[in-house]
């Protein structure tokens, strides 16, 4: 069982009154899955088909690229349209932000790094105050190097940057802070995400940015947000990915199933990675029970199991499972040996006993 980090709590949705579709980051709430849209912010049918989309994988907060005054005007249909939080991701235009905050957003994502205007920093600060809306932090590893500084440890200059935001948000009686230190490297990433944590009790959103296509974001991904929650540090997250959002969701929340940070809501194949020992097509099996899994997805783990070192073992740990030897199966369903099963219909019975578990 991973011990977090203790935070303050953070309500997202319902400004001062939260609705019951807020989400709470920090203190005990479980660790929630974000994802940013695609779409031009403009376009609000694509925007709001694509939240829906996003809410149904299981994305439970989402946020919107807010570039233009246009794009901000749309952030209050937006919100009407849909269920989840969204928030707005201001960059350089603090008329922009107040212009977030006066369409209802649930919450605003700003660098006041790149707002050059202290008084109206301050005047975001004290609209997003008044209205009940927090404020995500989000300084990220190429925003903070200032000339002399080349030779600084960049998580250091992330942390003291941020806090020294923080400090000026506080200053103005504003706490509702989450606070994120995203760098595209995963070392540096992790060094200011443990030295913030170790300062503040501010919860933070977890994320390594710029990470790149699937095949190298889900890696960096899975090492930097999942070693973070695995020492318990981490309120939220998003899977930067160069791709579909929905991939995003999907890999957050494997990264939560695979620390036991969220159940599994549907199917877990576990199955071994195949050596000399192996005596049956596993690669064969594994992939064709895949594909013809039920659609209705009961939390269930099955294994598929190649030979006799391990496999008994990890087939009897699951719901039901096959460990194979030299041209059959041994069937477990619930830590009990059933039968044993001919390779040749090993999928068609696996099947069959998944359907009336179902």
């Amino acid at each position: 069982m991973i011990e977090r980090r203790r935070t303050r709590p953070v309500s997202v949705g319902g400004g001062a009154t939260p609705d019951k579709n807020c989400v709470q980051i920090g203190g005990d709430a479980p660790v929630s899955i974000q994802s940013m849209t695609k779409t031009h912010t403009e376009d609000i049918e694509d925007t709001t088909a694509q939240i829906k989309e996003l809410e149904e994988m299981g994305c439970e907060i989402i946020r919107v690229a807010v570039p233009t005054p246009r794009a901000a005007r749309c952030l209050g249909d937006i919100k009407r349209r849909t269920r989840i939080p969204v928030v707005a991701d201001i960059h350089f235009s603090p008329q922009l932000a107040l212009e977030a905050i006066a369409q209802g957003v649930d919450k605003i994502r700003i660098n006041p790094g790149n707002m050059k205007d202290k008084a109206k920093v301050e005047e975001v600060v004290r609209a997003a105050k008044n209205k009940g809306i927090p404020i995500r932090i989000g300084v990220n590893s190429g925003s903070v190097k200032s000339p002399g500084q080349e030779e600084e440890p960049l998580a250091k200059l992330m942390v003291e940057t941020i806090l020294r935001y923080c400090e000026h948000f506080e200053s103005l009686g504003f706490r509702d802070i989450v606070l994120s230190l995203k760098a595209s490297d995963v070392p540096t990433t992790m060094a200011a995400y443990r030295a913030v944590a170790g300062q503040c009790d501010y919860p933070l959103h977890l994320g390594v940015t710029a990470a790149g296509p699937a095949s190298s974001s889900i890696i960096k991904s899975a090492i930097g947000i999942g070693g973070l929650l695995s020492e318990g540090i981490g309120d939220t997250l998003r899977v930067s990915i160069t791709g579909r959002p929905h991939e995003e969701v999907k890999a957050g929340l494997d990264i939560l199933q695979a620390l036991g940070l969220r159940e599994h809501e549907g199917w877990e194949l576990i199955s071994c990675p195949t050596c000399g020992r192996c005596e049956i097509d596993l690669i064969k099996i594994v992939e064709e029970v895949k594909a013809k899994l039920p659609p209705e997805k009961k939390a269930l783990q099955i294994a598929i199991m190649g030979c006799a070192v391990n496999g008994p073992g990890e087939a009897q740990e699951c719901d039901i499972g096959i460990a194979g030897g030299r041209g059959f199966g041994l069937l477990f369903k619930k830590g009990e040996q059933v039968r044993k099963i001919p390779e040749s219909e090993m999928v068609s019975q696996l099947l069959h006993e998944i359907e009336s578990m179902s």
